[in-house]
């Protein structure tokens, strides 16, 4: 099965993608639905470094958990959907990194339903951008009526390596339900000039000091990852290339 309607920017989903570049991709399959029975557990590792599209819808029911982690970059255009609904007590996780270069527009898209009281859900998104990247996170949290109890948290920070590049964040609460704890937060910036110097005063030359931190900030998206060494490992790779092409 597939979409059939190209989007536009017109659509708030896709305001910030690069509709001439997901021409190339089009008709783009619809996304893959997977349940979590009750009690039971879900994992899934998301490594799309040649661009492409990636769609997945999670239905979690009662006390189920699912987590899911995500390197998303390269090609003209890159984009992953995440789509989660949360029964009773259900628990998500999504740590995901996205890097964009010359050329390149990278996107994490989500959708998280508290449907039910007691879910839990935290997603962790760092971007890096570099040249005239474009790296873009959208994410909504909704809370339904009735959802007593939800706990929900967005943590959203993104580095850009030049001045030509373009973060955007879109961190969303919808919440319609009463005794709710939900909280998200929000940063774009640079690579700290004192942390550089430390590291240039220590003898490291300034390509490799750049990496390094650069290494450190994608990495919190990797925490407790199946694959973590092996998303850290393609993640260091293209961000070197990327300080070697940009010369940033």
């Amino acid at each position: 099965m597939t979409v059939e309607t190209l989007p536009t920017r017109a659509a708030e989903d896709w305001r910030y993608a690069d509709v001439e570049a997901l021409k190339a991709l089009w008709p783009i399959a619809a996304p893959e639905l997977v349940t979590v029975p009750a009690g039971g557990s879900f994992s899934r590792t998301i490594l799309q470094t040649g661009g492409g599209v990636t769609r997945l819808s999670l239905v979690l029911e009662s006390k189920a958990t699912a987590v899911v982690h995500i390197l998303n970059a390269g090609g003209p255009y890159a984009r992953v959907e995440v789509d989660v609904l949360l029964h009773e007590g259900a628990d998500f996780t999504l740590g995901g990194a996205q890097l964009a270069g010359e050329g390149e527009t990278v996107e994490i898209v989500t959708t998280v339903t508290h449907a039910q009281p007691n879910a839990t859900s935290r997603q962790l998104v760092r971007s890096v951008a570099a040249a005239r990247g474009v790296a873009s996170y959208l994410g909504k949290v909704k809370v339904e009526r009735g959802a007593d109890g939800t706990d929900g948290e967005q943590s959203v920070r993104a580095m850009l390596l030049d001045r030509t590049a373009t973060a955007n964040a879109r961190p969303e609460l919808e919440i319609y339900a009463d005794s709710v704890k939900c909280a998200h937060g929000c940063a774009v910036g640079e690579l700290d000039a004192n942390g550089l110097f430390y590291l240039a005063s220590r003898g490291v030359p300034p390509a490799q000091a750049k990496a390094l931190m650069l290494s450190a900030f994608v990495a919190e998206a990797f925490d407790g990852a199946e694959e973590g060494d092996n998303l850290q490992a393609h993640a260091q790779a293209l961000l070197e290339k990327a300080l070697l092409e940009g010369k940033a």
